[in-house]
């Protein structure tokens, strides 16, 4: 084969795959075309502030129209019809005057950004993410904003998975990639190069916590992480995705209870900060989600609707395993409680 020929069936291959690539994503787009042009699933108020009084925001996955819009259900009512934005997110976390938003723009070519609204839904300010969104946090005084997305792979069951976790200020600043900050193991300095964190929970503006994990070994900590001084610490090991308790007295979080890499199954667990107590859920599901809570009680998750794709329900669960999971919202994920 002379040098001509290799250069065309090279150039061949080069426009098959590049025509695969831009199938699978206008595949892709239509699916979710589809899913918000039927008739919505779930019932929806005609009018009102989506944003009125005490309330549980997540992302409506009620296929139909309004599916991906960022929703509101009441407090007190949380079956009961919902209220949307147009704003469309695949993560969302909310104060009760904001919210942060992160987004696929879906097209041929997909790209990813995180946004902060105001409840108005009126744009604060936007920033570019480098991979798919993953978790979104904001701290109770709405002055921090912690946002994760994968820059490779796409779980964290998955082998040589990367993150990029950055914490903001709704002014503006830009406290950069957890990575680059000082990280604690045991008590002295270390920089593995595997090390990823994910997962924030915010104690106040200054302080919160997260888990970091080494993508080599598998092994997670629960690091309290520090902004002025830009340190994270080990606080605890085998923690993921830790959610603070109203109260600052536990850590909900998801626990490996078998296998390993792809086959990891997670099970909810809550962990009291003073002894270092953990006590593993009534959960027989795999949880692979941040845990919210709805009160010191109740945790809340998101768990995919068997057979639905793009589908899922808010489960609560008691945080003292007396009970067993029920479901509180239908057609929701990524749930935010949110109290005036």
């Amino acid at each position: 084969m002379n040098n001509r020929t290799k250069w065309l069936v090279v150039a061949g291959v080069s426009v098959l795959a590049l025509g695969a690539t831009a199938g699978v994503g206008v595949v892709a787009w239509q699916q979710y075309q589809t899913r918000q042009d039927a008739p919505s699933q779930a019932e929806t108020a005609s009018s009102g502030e989506w944003a009125a009084g005490d309330r549980i925001v997540f992302r409506n996955t009620a296929v139909g129209e309004g599916y991906g819009l960022v929703g509101s259900v009441p407090l007190d009512d949380p079956s009961g019809a919902r209220s949307l934005t147009q704003v469309a997110c695949d993560r969302v976390d909310a104060t009760d005057a904001e919210f942060s938003c992160l987004r696929t723009e879906r097209g041929v070519v997909p790209s990813y950004s995180a946004s902060l609204y105001s409840d108005d839904g009126v744009v604060q300010q936007t920033w570019p993410l480098p991979g798919i969104p993953s978790r979104t946090r904001i701290s109770a005084d709405g002055t921090r904003i912690a946002t994760t997305s994968f820059v490779t792979g796409h779980s964290y069951s998955a082998i040589g998975f990367s993150t990029e976790t950055v914490i903001h200020g709704d002014a503006g600043q830009d406290f950069g990639n957890l990575e680059e900050w000082t990280f604690v193991v045991d008590g002295a300095a270390s920089a593995p190069v595997d090390r990823n964190f994910w997962g924030v929970t915010f104690i106040d503006d200054d302080t919160f916590y997260a888990t970091a994990g080494m993508s080599n070994s598998g092994q997670t900590y629960l690091v309290f992480g520090d902004i002025p001084s830009r340190t994270l610490t080990t606080v605890a090991r085998d923690v993921e995705c830790p959610a603070l308790s109203p109260d600052g007295t536990r850590i909900a979080f998801k626990s490996v209870t078998s296998g390993s890499g792809p086959t990891v199954h997670w099970t909810p667990a809550i962990m009291d900060l003073a002894s270092g107590d953990v006590e593993l859920l009534p959960e027989s599901r795999n949880v692979d989600d941040q845990i919210e809570w709805l009160d010191d009680d109740t945790i809340l998750y998101g768990m995919p609707r068997d057979g639905q794709a793009g589908d899922y329900d808010v489960w609560a669960l008691p945080a003292d395993g007396s009970g067993e999971p029920e479901i509180l919202i239908e057609h929701a994920w990524s749930p935010s409680v949110v109290r005036r």
